[in-house]
């Protein structure tokens, strides 16, 4: 069987091997009747490019490299599943790499995917005890995580988002108000969401209750800390959860013990996933712009691969989704 090369899909669709070309590097003005009439015939002849070869003549592999800690987790995979899209769009392939918050296992990602010359990564770990991404030239833009210099800021506005359920709360009659917060020795964007909960406490002369529950712990270890810390302190009225997963497990074992919700404690998470509140509709929680994060982090992503210069952080707005919880 003859070998189908670019000639035989210009002579398919009537055009020149150069247009052809121009198509398959996406260079140059090609009107979408043009591109149309070539990715017509591409398909028809079976014809696949030769993705290697155009590597090395481009100096690029259209491929960026994703590392988050779950792929499970509803607002880590709601960003991820539109990432893909995004990227894929752009004509450029997703290596996903779940590091299973496991800081070693993140570092050997890094080192495989700057190994395999992928064009850029974007990364939504929270380990502390990776440095590798400072010491790479490659484009990187970060999800809700500072990584210094030469790397770019995608998160939502947290202190705006915590101010607004922590306001909520109180408004609601709430006066002993936990907040479930992750790891205070991690520095990330969404520290500002309890930054917000201490200057309303203070501004209100209210009392603090926080406990710390990092993102990188098991689900069964989250559970057993927020259930020890509510049964020590049953004057909790109130609970501004880090996310809706602790918001969840906040509100199970409330429940369990004969604690209404939001009769005898208000509850609000942060998130807003669409799997969230399909499984849980009835929680009140701050949403995070999880498609416009999405878009935003990988166009200047590519923007920064394309050799452009990209601002070193940008906060999104956020929403109050209005549940049944407070």
């Amino acid at each position: 069987m003859k070998k189908i090369g670019i000639r035989e899909v210009a002579e398919e669709a009537q055009v020149s091997t150069a247009t052809v070309s121009r198509v398959l590097n996406n260079r140059g003005y090609i009107s979408k009747e043009t591109r149309d009439k070539v990715q017509a015939a591409m398909k028809k002849l079976e014809y696949y490019p030769n993705d290697l070869a155009r590597a090395l003549y481009q100096k690029r592999t259209y491929t960026v490299g994703v590392i988050f800690p779950s792929n499970v987790h509803p607002f880590q995979a709601e960003l991820i599943q539109d990432i893909e899209y995004l990227l894929s769009q752009k004509g450029y392939k997703m290596l996903l790499c779940n590091s299973l918050n496991n800081p070693q296992k993140e570092i050997d990602y890094l080192t495989m995917l700057r190994k395999n010359q992928v064009d850029g990564i974007i990364v939504g770990t929270h380990n502390k005890h990776v440095s590798g991404y400072q010491n790479s030239k490659l484009p990187i833009v970060a999800i809700d995580r500072d990584l210094g210099e030469n790397t770019t800021t995608v998160a939502c506005d947290n202190y705006a988002g915590g101010k607004m359920a922590v306001q909520l709360l109180i408004d609601r009659g709430c006066r002993q108000i936990l907040d479930i917060r992750g790891d205070s020795s991690v520095k990330l964007p969404a520290n500002d969401r309890s930054t917000a909960y201490l200057d309303l406490m203070k501004k209100n002369n209210l009392p603090e209750n926080v406990l710390e529950v990092p993102f990188v712990w098991s689900a069964a270890k989250k559970k057993e800390t927020i259930e020890n810390y509510l049964q020590s302190h049953p004057q909790i009225d109130g609970i501004f959860a880090g996310d809706d997963l602790l918001a969840s497990l906040a509100i199970f074992y409330l429940e369990m013990h004969d604690k209404r919700v939001p009769e005898d404690v208000k509850v609000i998470g942060f998130d807003g996933a669409k799997q969230t509140l399909l499984y849980n509709p009835r929680l009140t929680t701050i949403r995070q712009p999880i498609g416009q994060i999405a878009q935003v982090a990988t166009e200047k992503l590519i923007n920064k691969i394309n050799g452009k210069k990209e601002t070193d952080r940008l906060d999104l707005p956020v929403s109050l989704y209005i549940g049944h919880t407070v």
